[in-house]
């Protein structure tokens, strides 16, 4: 069993950190309470509260709430440059998230070369991530909401793919261990059920470290359109009276 936790952690740990890999709140200190959609026509930014809860932009036009919110021309330019220009970073910021998936089923293959797989498994193992992957990735370009990526939805992602490797790395390992046994070898297999369970807290900050190291320069070519973002927004308010606030950036 404790061999078994400790791949399903591997495999989860995986899929956790290619979902996240666009870590943008962390390199360029922005953040939202808003998830944003992409429709073909405008920009919908919804939240649970507080209220403004839906927030609509339309080629300089905005809708807090279904209200109309009238504009004078120099905030309607500046909502419109908005929209131009968070659309033009959403193919971006895909980029840099599939570049994440890359990044962790290579960083996924470096890691598991230690453990000793059979060449079949390997081999079966390496199919499976290239087929995780591609879907993974073809996914995030798909994607025109952040709501994609929230909750069940992620939780879903990550329990297909472990449950579609946990079976074939647990078998591999479980294996080993058995056949050490049977030779008689039981430090042997002590050993690699030491190994496997060690995998529950050393594997998770390796694969990060490797994954953050190739990734971080990526997400931080990002900041300065974030920023600007940030900036086209000031000094615009929502039906309430109140700043749109659609975007922070901390200090």
């Amino acid at each position: 069993m404790r061999l078994l936790q400790s791949v399903t952690f591997l495999v989860l740990s995986f899929a956790g950190m290619a979902l996240h890999a666009q870590d943008i709140a962390t390199t360029c200190r922005a953040s939202s309470s808003y998830d944003v959609t992409l429709k073909p026509d405008s920009l919908l930014f919804d939240r649970p509260s507080p209220a403004p809860f839906h927030v609509e932009l339309q080629q300089g036009a905005l809708r807090t709430d279904g209200v109309v919110v009238t504009l004078n021309a120099e905030d309607q330019d500046r909502l419109a440059l908005f929209e131009r220009e968070l659309r033009a970073l959403a193919p971006r910021v895909r980029t840099v998230a599939q570049n994440g998936v890359d990044i962790a089923v290579q960083a996924m293959r470096a890691e598991v070369d230690g453990l000793g797989l059979s060449a079949d498994t390997r081999a079966e193992l390496d199919r499976r991530l290239s087929a995780r992957a591609s879907e993974l990735k073809q996914r995030i370009a798909a994607s025109r909401s952040t709501h994609d990526w929230q909750g069940d939805a992620a939780d879903q992602t990550m329990n297909q793919i472990a449950a579609d490797l946990v079976p074939l790395l647990g078998a591999d390992l479980g294996q080993q261990a058995i056949n050490a046994a049977l030779s008689g070898d039981l430090q042997a297999a002590a050993d690699l059920r030491d190994r496997a369970a060690a995998l529950a807290t050393d594997l998770q900050p390796r694969l990060q470290q490797r994954i953050q190291a190739a990734i971080r320069p990526q997400v931080a070519a990002l900041c300065p359109s974030i920023q600007r973002l940030a900036e086209l927004q000031q000094g615009v308010r929502g039906s309430n009276g109140r700043p749109l606030n659609l975007l922070q950036i901390g200090q």
